[in-house]
Parts: C-alpha cells; structure tokens; sequence
C-alpha cells in the first residue's frame, strides 16, 4: 500500500509542476525583434495569443491571434528548456548582422517581474541553446 501511494504522489506531483510551469507561462511576455534599415518585425507572444508588428511605432500591429492549444504546449515545452538567467551569455553562431546580409534580431522575455533579454544575434541563425524556441515563435509568422 505504501508503495502504490508513493507512486501515486510521485505521478501527481511531477504533473503539478508540469502545470505549473504551463501556467506560469500565461503571465510571460516574449517578444522577438528583427530589424535592418528596410525591415523590422516584432513578434510579441503573451497568454497564448500572438501579435505581429511590421511597423517601427507599431500602427500596424494586427489584432492578436491565439494559438492553438497544441502549438502551446510546443511553446511550453520549449520554454521549460530555457537557462533565463544565461540568455545574456549567449553568443551568436553567426555575424552577417555586421554587414548587412542579416537582420539584427533580439529575445526579450518578461517572466516574474524580472526581464530576460539575448545580446543581438542574427535573425534565422539564434544561438543553438534558444533555436528550437526561435524557431517555434517565428513559425507563426506568415511568410509574405
């Protein structure tokens, strides 16, 4: 009997924290910038809802748009493997920033109150350790 309590707690509890951090994620604010002279793009992704800004002062930014229940958890999941406190340290894999053949892009993630933010990289080649979640966030993004 003890053992199949013990089973019980430890299933319900590794699922708590599970929620946990899915619902910790609903009070994130992410936002992805990249910008050259001729381009500029802010993806901003809070409470499960997506809006994209083509425009510098943001006149343009569409209505946000939610994301399904499916791509979220690919977003959660995504977001548990994040070291916020390294986001800082990270190094771009690339510098095609540095001569126009990228634009410059950017992480910014508001979690419990405290801001998490990349130095700049290219956009399309993010430091490995945040390129699945990059990737993830850009993939909502119409290609025009």
């Amino acid at each position: 009997m003890k053992i199949l309590s013990i089973l019980f707690l430890t299933i319900f509890l590794g699922n708590g924290c599970d929620s946990a951090k899915a619902q910790d994620m609903q009070n994130a604010v992410i936002e992805y910038t990249a910008n050259t002279r001729g381009f500029y793009q802010k993806i901003t992704l809070e409470n499960q809802t997506i809006t994209v800004s083509k425009d510098r002062d943001g006149n343009d930014k569409a209505a946000p748009i939610k994301i399904s229940d499916a791509d979220w958890k690919e977003v959660v999941a995504c977001f548990k493997e994040l070291e916020l406190d390294r986001l800082s340290e990270l190094k771009a894999p690339t510098e095609k920033r540095f001569h126009d053949g990228a634009a410059i892009a950017n992480l910014k993630i508001n979690y419990k109150d405290k801001i998490y933010e990349t130095t700049d990289f290219d956009h399309g080649f993010p430091p490995k350790e945040i390129k699945k979640f990059v990737d993830k966030i850009n993939s909502f993004v119409k290609k025009e």
